[in-house]
């Protein structure tokens, strides 16, 4: 009478043991990942908004595809050898930090192409990366009318902060004081606010007011950028 570990080692293991994968479907399974991984690449490229582009880093996710699609191919033919990938892979840890959220959405892409590629759903893998990297696309582009902006500000006494905002209210389209800092006879100003029309000429007559000493505009996007 055979026993629950016969049957299993007769069937189930026997049958992944057998399948094999030729070289022909290695080479269509690699070559549409890399074709998926080179439009992640512009994909990643065209909607990066970060302060510095690494081209190392967009190389990575054609890489991470690839690679993840082949530990794919191996663990689905052979279910001895997925056991071992899950217990080397297991012990991998990754610390190198994530500057950007968007960072790890494309990530997360490349590694969702390989899986699926890997198990052979070219389809899937196709429509789904055209799907996501046309919605990419459509919020890079979409960009809002009113940049956000902040400004730093020195200057000795109540009479230029009076001046500071009076020319703050009649020159940007709104502002909002973020913080004061007050050492000995300097005070420090810090404002965001929203300009009109891209017009920063306000900042030459910031500076220009009596008592202001220092006037610095900065872009701000979620990261400070000069």
């Amino acid at each position: 009478m055979e026993t629950f570990k016969d049957i299993f080692k007769n069937s189930f293991l026997e049958n992944f043991s057998a399948s094999q994968i030729s070289a022909a479907d290695t080479a269509i399974t690699l070559l549409i990942t890399f074709l998926i991984g080179i439009f992640i690449f512009q994909v990643y490229k065209r909607t990066f908004q970060g302060i510095m582009y690494t081209k190392s880093f967009n190389v990575s996710l054609v890489m991470i595809a690839m690679v993840t699609s082949l530990v794919i191919m191996a663990v689905t033919t052979n279910i001895v050898l997925s056991l071992g990938m899950v217990g080397a892979l297991s012990i991998v840890r990754f610390r190198t930090a994530i500057k950007d959220p968007m960072d790890i959405v494309f990530m997360f892409w490349a590694i969702a192409v390989g899986i699926v590629t890997g198990a052979s759903f070219y389809l899937l893998a196709v429509m789904g990366s055209v799907i996501i990297g046309i919605i990419l696309l459509v919020f890079a582009n979409f960009k809002s009318q009113t940049s956000p902006y902040i400004l730093l500000l020195d200057y000795l006494n109540s009479e230029a902060e009076k001046a500071i905002l009076e020319k703050l209210k009649d020159k940007v389209k709104r502002y909002n004081i973020k913080s004061k800092t007050v050492t000995g006879e300097n005070i420090e100003l810090s404002v965001e606010l929203r300009i009109k029309n891209g017009e920063i000429d306000f900042i030459n007559e910031l500076k220009s007011i009596d008592s202001v000493s220092n006037a610095v505009l900065i872009s701000y996007n979620g990261d400070y950028a000069a």
